[in-house]
């Protein structure tokens, strides 16, 4: 398949998927007369592409864990090793909430108001 009949299957546009290509995240065949040719399996690889994107990774960590992923949104697996490192990630993001949540209640202690809990976040 061609790129826009790609760019529409897969919920995105050509120009994401150009991007993707020059980060080395989609490799494309050519036809003889230069245009981007995709296989089937395209449709699956740009929605874990656009899942770990999503997820916050950049590029470059995208391109490290593509080789082991399997499946397609909203659930890829990941081999062990990847997992344990997205485990990291995890953590890394829930000590930096924790942190903005105190420093939201001292900002809010200081203005004098009722402490935001959830849902009037």
């Amino acid at each position: 398949m061609r790129i826009g009949e790609l760019a529409r299957r897969a919920g995105t546009t050509t120009r994401a998927l150009r991007y993707y290509e020059e980060q080395g995240l989609l490799r494309p065949d050519r036809t003889g007369n230069g245009y981007r040719e995709y296989g089937e399996d395209a449709v699956v690889r740009v929605a874990q592409i656009r899942a770990l994107l999503d997820a916050g990774f950049n590029s470059r960590t995208v391109a490290q864990l593509l080789p082991c992923a399997k499946g397609s949104r909203p659930h890829i697996e990941l081999c062990p090793s990847v997992v344990a490192a997205m485990r990291g990630t995890l953590d890394r993001i829930e000590a930096e909430l924790k942190a903005l949540d105190s420093r939201r209640s001292a900002v809010t202690a200081l203005l004098g108001a009722e402490p935001v809990t959830g849902a009037a976040r």
